[in-house]
């Protein structure tokens, strides 16, 4: 994501995402280690920045039990290839046959790296190369946070509901239209406010956002950043919040009503195994997991949920498990525009380029 996940801010960049889900296929022959496997990591950011790399983290140790090995791993690999390359070629030296990183910004340089060394089986968290022993993957955000918006819809006494986030991307849009869905299921009534930051991590901006946002009526705050602080914040100003990444009720217990987490051990230890088991065939566009494979889910409730209403969300998390859309038609834009056609899902190559909201969304930087 921009400026961490993926690189500096670019219309072009940005585009490039939907090379997960139309990019060109490769022939598979079937991908096969060459001895034990021997795993390492590259994460973007600290191992204890409260969010995605944290994420990650968190997965590696449920990943060692479910195994049984270590995996070896460094902090802070940046988006530079000169950072990127040697930082792999040492684990590889050292023996490692199974690399994975955690950046949209290590997607060219895993790329080159899956070239150089064809008995490497390479995965990247939130990339877009792929090939023969490459696979890029990341999860389907929109299903938890549309869960999320549901939690906050139920809690909200005004229905004004806000969301501090990142960068106008499709990854990003698709949550705010999801979490506005999810809250007008609850409440048909009830918008979302949207204050862009323009950066991933920076909690003096989502302070000053997150702030606006209530000072202008919302009593409920999601999120698509990096940090804590819009919980932070709504906890200070008592208001209510959801999270992304991580269950967020660690920073703020009394505001934070639900989560969108990570859960990447779901989709990397059978994924793993697969690689181990030998004749591993990626998915030639990348993996773009679902609720049920493991991409996200949700952690909660606070107690602003009123319990039916909580048997009601879990519900429609049990829907989506077993194959409900959350972009199913009929669905038109805030402007009138029909975007999904009634008996149609909207494709993943709309979804990766999402620049359009649902009714009741307020966009402003």
């Amino acid at each position: 994501m921009l400026s961490k996940r993926f690189p500096r801010m670019s219309v072009a960049l940005a585009g490039a995402a939907v090379l997960l889900s139309t990019g060109t296929a490769y022939a598979q022959a079937g991908f096969s280690l060459s001895g034990k496997p021997v795993i390492a990591m590259l994460y973007y950011g600290p191992k204890n920045d409260g969010g995605w790399t944290q994420a990650f983290d968190e997965a590696r140790v449920k990943i060692e039990a479910a195994l049984g090995q270590k995996i070896q791993f460094v902090e802070n690999v940046g988006e530079d290839a000169s950072v990127i390359k040697p930082a792999a070629e040492r684990f590889i030296s050292r023996g490692a046959n199974i690399v994975i990183g955690t950046a949209f910004g290590q997607s060219d340089a895993m790329k080159d790296l899956a070239a150089k060394y064809p008995k490497v089986a390479f995965l990247n968290g939130s990339g877009t190369t792929n090939g023969p022993n490459l696979e890029s993957f990341y999860g389907r955000t929109y299903e938890s946070q549309y869960l999320c918006g549901m939690a906050a819809g139920a809690a909200s006494k005004t229905g004004k509901l806000g969301f501090v986030a990142a960068n106008p991307f499709g990854v990003v849009n698709w949550t705010i239209n999801a979490f506005a869905l999810g809250a007008q299921k609850m409440n048909p009534n009830a918008t979302v406010n949207v204050i862009y930051t323009g950066t991933w991590n920076d909690p003096v901006k989502e302070r000053a956002a997150a702030t606006a946002l209530i000072d202008q009526g919302a009593d409920v705050i999601g999120q698509h950043v990096d940090s804590p602080t819009p919980q932070i914040v709504a906890q200070e100003r008592g208001v209510y919040g959801t999270g992304h990444h991580r269950d967020l009720r660690q920073f703020a217990p009394k505001a934070t009503l639900c989560s969108s987490v990570w859960v990447w051990d779901r989709f990397l230890v059978p994924e793993l195994k697969k690689i181990i088991a030998g004749n591993w065939k990626p998915e030639p566009y990348g993996a773009f997991i679902p609720m049920s494979g493991g991409g996200t889910d949700i952690a909660g409730f606070g107690p602003a949920v009123p319990a039916d209403k909580v048997k009601v969300i879990q519900a429609e998390r049990e829907a989506i498990l077993k194959g409900k859309q959350v972009y199913a038609g009929p669905l038109k834009d805030r402007d009138g525009k029909e975007r999904v056609a009634a008996g149609a899902v909207l494709s993943d190559a709309d979804l990766w380029k999402m620049d359009w909201f649902v009714k009741g969304v307020v966009t402003q930087k």
